[in-house]
């Protein structure tokens, strides 16, 4: 690849933090101990795997999901479509989903690198390590899809990259934790698992469900990461916190409009894009993707009353009362329930910042 070529296709992001050397390799949380066995159990390869047939056909002319679904279904742009247009937008629609994953996907690489660099905790570096080959493995995958099946990738969007940009380049470790465990890999579980039941395709069905097995864990490792860290933070650190979750929250809101569709295919943008705000249906999904991080946010301390209102603005409060993602593995089967009688048995030691 010539330097001309190199420079198009990569951007160099500036960033600041300490790598975390530890003298002292004590394992002081059972619980992340037990969470790093789960991962290399449950490890699985992408390529070989018996339940992903690659040589799976993927009609452009088959609906991944039935057009009802659609936000403008209905409607005269819908109206106006040919039978062939109307499937090709299903096409394009379900390739900028499944590539804003795939930049999500490489920006979880990237920030759980990070992560596992700078933490200090010895038990927290072994498990960050296996979603660092978790992430490699869903970028592989996704990437494949993409190229392979729908011949379609859409550039990272807009307000996807701010975010990413924002968790990549803060200093903190919390903070990357925070923004991509906690928001990002939240955000990504629920659509997951709205994909999983509602999509037709067998191909990313499978794929889907398979990523979702990981990502249980990633988001239940911020939680137990983070849960003692934050009842000790000061009160202008917990307001920066609940700052940053409430503007994340914005943004991951607003990336899921579609914009990137209708302006590839010609359509009236605005117009378009005014109809997924207000769509029941689209409403509806977009909230439903705040049911892991609302509750997750809540178990960490965070759920003050600035983010109460912000939630209730953004209409997704009433998830505050589900399980959190590590009470989830708690429960019997979850991985972690010998741990249940002592969840507040961890190490309290504050680690530094």
């Amino acid at each position: 690849m010539t330097k001309e070529l190199v420079a198009k296709s990569f951007e160099s992001i500036e960033h600041t933090y300490s790598s975390g050397f530890l003298a002292d390799y004590e394992h002081m949380r059972g619980d992340l101990a037990r969470l790093y066995s789960l991962a290399k159990e449950n490890q699985w390869d992408g390529e070989h795997h018996p339940d992903i047939d690659w040589s799976t056909d993927v009609d452009p002319e088959k609906p991944f999901f039935p057009h009802e679904q659609a936000a403008i279904y209905g409607t005269e742009h819908w109206n106006k479509m040919t039978v062939k247009e109307q499937h090709r937008f299903g096409h394009e629609y379900m390739a900028w989903t499944l590539s804003q994953f795939l930049h999500g996907e490489q920006g979880a690489l990237l920030a759980t690198c990070q992560i596992t660099d700078s933490v200090p905790n010895i038990d927290a570096k072994l498990y960050g390590s296996t979603q660092v080959v978790d992430e490699a493995r869903h970028v592989e995958v996704y990437d494949r899809y993409l190229h392979k099946n729908l011949e379609i990738v859409y550039p990272v969007n807009h307000e996807l990259k701010t975010l990413l940009d924002q968790i990549l380049t803060d200093s903190r470790w919390d903070m990357k934790y925070l923004g991509m465990q906690i928001l990002v890999e939240g955000l990504a579980l629920a659509a997951f698992q709205m994909i999983r039941d509602t999509v037709q395709e067998p191909l990313i069905r499978e794929i889907t469900r398979m990523v979702m097995k990981d990502e249980s864990r990633h988001v239940a490792f911020g939680v137990l990461s983070l849960q003692d860290y934050y009842g000790q933070l000061t009160e202008p650190e917990v307001k920066e916190r609940v700052e940053f979750t409430y503007e994340a929250s914005r943004l991951m809101r607003d990336r899921l409009l579609g914009r990137d569709v209708y302006e590839k295919l010609g359509m009236d943008v605005e117009a378009c894009v005014e109809l997924e705000r207000h769509n029941e249906l689209s409403l509806k999904f977009r909230q439903i993707l705040f049911s892991k991080i609302v509750p997750n946010v809540k178990k960490l301390g965070l759920l003050t009353p600035d983010l109460r209102r912000g939630f209730e603005e953004l209409g997704v409060i009433e998830y505050e009362h589900l399980p959190s993602s590590d009470d989830e593995l708690y429960q019997p089967g979850g991985g972690l329930e010998e741990f249940a009688d002592n969840r507040d048995g961890k190490s309290d030691v504050r680690m530094a910042s």
